[in-house]
């Protein structure tokens, strides 16, 4: 099975097994994990549940992208804006579930990965961790409530990260309020043990302890003045101009990217800091990801970083104005419906 669930004592468990996937999100995986967590909630000897991931490598490296690719190139997309749809709507029930959610973020945390832990009310990072949202890298945004929760990061800290799509550690994670608590990567089983006997609260006094420094927010005196640019070109010579070579490599990083990707992430991220809600950003995250599907980069990304591994995508000229408007317009009777 790609999902197992457990219980032990108190403490309901969902591992995602896919380790040779980095245990990469399936559509069956989200229904599996949607039903485990109905079942829990309305299950009065399960008082918490917890998320982890099998094997050495992660929690999960975010949604099967080789099956999106051959999704648009035989079905049109049809198939992933279905997963999509059950995907996000698992992220916003995460959010407010009705019990402690503990999700273990340890290793790679990716994307959906993102979406099935950071949405949690205890999330739990470790020296290992590498957390990021990389999608600009396939010509997609950032989205299982990925803009709602970086446009709430200090600063431009969550626009810098979503436009790079770097990975962060566990201190910067805590630092962007994507994470909680740090427990050293070694602990976590007793950690476990300890939940299932005692309790969450119990588990966290016993064995969290105060995260390693993060990097981001001392790197804010140049982050918060060139992402306050209107524009990615405008952007980008800011962070050459500025004298810093971790912005000069964040420039780098950031026309290796899709050009029509970062210019709707740009303005997903800033709009998604005016909205409300986390299902107002879902919302708007699912409008903009199915009009990616029918967008020339999303296929060729997934191609050059998946398929073929040549790493060098051919990128479509950068959308205009009018074309990037176009990925926020309302999808109709097939919107997400979230708010």
């Amino acid at each position: 099975m790609d999902i197992e669930t457990t219980q032990d004592g108190h403490l309901g468990h969902i591992l995602l097994n896919r380790p040779k996937a980095l245990n990469a999100l399936t559509h069956d995986m989200v229904r599996h994990l949607d039903a485990a967590l109905q079942a829990w909630e309305a299950d009065e000897t399960i008082q918490a549940v917890l998320i982890s991931g099998a094997g050495e490598r992660g929690l999960c490296a975010g949604g099967d992208i080789r099956s999106i690719y051959e999704d648009i190139r035989q079905g049109g997309g049809a198939a992933t804006a279905a997963f999509w749809r059950d995907e996000y709507l698992l992220n916003a029930w995460i959010a407010h579930y009705g019990k402690p959610y503990v999700a273990l973020m340890d290793g790679l945390v990716m994307g959906g990965g993102v979406g099935v832990s950071a949405h949690g009310s205890v999330r739990v990072v470790t020296e290992r961790t590498k957390l990021a949202m990389p999608e600009t890298g396939i010509g997609l945004i950032p989205d299982v409530g990925g803009t709602f929760l970086l446009s709430r990061a200090p600063g431009d800290i969550g626009l810098h990260l979503a436009l790079t799509g770097m990975a962060i550690g566990a201190g910067d994670a805590i630092a962007c309020g994507l994470a909680d608590h740090f427990v050293p990567s070694a602990d976590l089983p007793a950690f476990q043990r300890s939940a299932a006997a005692h309790g969450v609260t119990a588990a966290l006094a016993a064995h969290a302890v105060p995260a390693p420094e993060g990097i981001l927010p001392e790197q804010r005196s140049w982050i918060d003045v060139c992402y306050a640019g209107e524009s990615v070109p405008e952007i980008v010579e800011q962070l050459l101009e500025i004298g810093e070579s971790a912005a000069k490599e964040a420039a780098e990083q950031i026309a290796a990217k899709s050009p029509t990707a970062l210019r709707v992430t740009l303005r997903s991220i800033r709009r998604a800091g005016l909205l409300g809600s986390l299902e107002a950003a879902l919302d708007q995250e699912y409008r903009v990801s199915c009009r990616a599907l029918r967008h020339p980069d999303l296929e060729e990304g997934i191609r050059a970083q998946v398929i073929d591994k040549d790493r060098s995508p051919r990128w479509a000229p950068a959308a205009s104005a009018a074309e990037v408007d176009a990925f926020f317009a309302p999808l109709g009777d097939k919107e997400l419906g979230l708010s």
